[in-house]
C-alpha cells in the first residue's frame, strides 16, 4: 500500500527529496557553465590575457567573486536561482524567512565543501588524476548521503550556514 499524498502547504519547511537537489545542482551547473564562460572572457579580454597561466590567481579570484554575486543575489531576492525556480527549490533561513546578504555569502562559501577537501588531496598527497576523481566522486556520493543522517534533511553546510532548502509553493496564474 503507498503512502498517502505529503500537503506541502501542511509543512512549509518541508526539505525537497535528495534526487530533486541533485538535479537541481546539476541544471544549475549548465547555468553556470555560461556564468563562468563569460565571466572568464571579460577578464582575459580586459586584462589581455594571451596565455592561461598568466594572471591565472587572478582568474579565479575573479570567478570566485562572480559566482559569489551570482548566488548572493538570487538568494537575497526572492531565495531561488533559474534552476531552484524550475524544480520549486526555495532557500530560506532556518525560520523560513528570506535570506540577508551575510548569511547567503556563508552559505556560498560554505557550499565549497562540496568540492574543496577532495581536491586539496591531490597536491598533499600526490595523487594521480584518476586517484583524484575518485576521491572525489566518493566525497560527493557521502556529501549528498549524509543528508539522511540530518532530522531536518538537510546537507551540512546548510545547518552550519543557518539555511534551509525547502520546497516552493507552485505559483497559479
Amino acid at each position: 500500500m503507498s503512502a498517502p499524498p505529503v500537503n506541502p502547504a501542511a509543512d512549509p519547511l518541508r526539505a525537497p527529496t535528495l534526487r530533486r537537489r541533485l538535479a537541481t545542482m546539476l541544471y544549475e551547473s549548465v547555468i553556470l557553465f555560461g556564468v563562468v564562460f563569460i565571466a572568464g572572457y571579460l577578464f582575459s579580454t580586459l586584462t589581455q590575457q594571451r596565455n592561461g597561466l598568466t594572471h591565472h590567481n587572478w582568474l579565479m579570484a575573479w570567478i570566485g567573486i562572480v559566482l559569489a554575486a551570482y548566488f548572493v543575489y538570487f538568494w537575497t531576492h526572492g531565495g531561488q536561482t533559474l534552476p531552484m525556480k524550475t524544480w520549486r527549490l526555495k532557500l530560506v533561513d532556518t525560520r523560513g524567512q528570506p535570506l540577508r546578504p551575510g548569511r547567503a555569502f556563508a552559505r556560498y562559501v560554505l557550499a565549497w565543501l562540496w568540492f574543496l577537501p577532495p581536491l586539496a588531496l591531490h597536491p598533499l598527497f600526490s595523487l594521480a588524476v584518476p586517484q583524484t576523481l575518485a576521491v572525489f566522486a566518493a566525497w560527493i556520493v557521502l556529501w549528498a548521503a549524509a543528508v539522511r543522517l540530518d532530522p531536518a534533511r538537510q546537507f551540512l553546510h546548510d545547518r552550519l550556514a543557518g539555511t534551509r532548502i525547502v520546497t516552493a509553493q507552485a505559483v497559479v496564474k
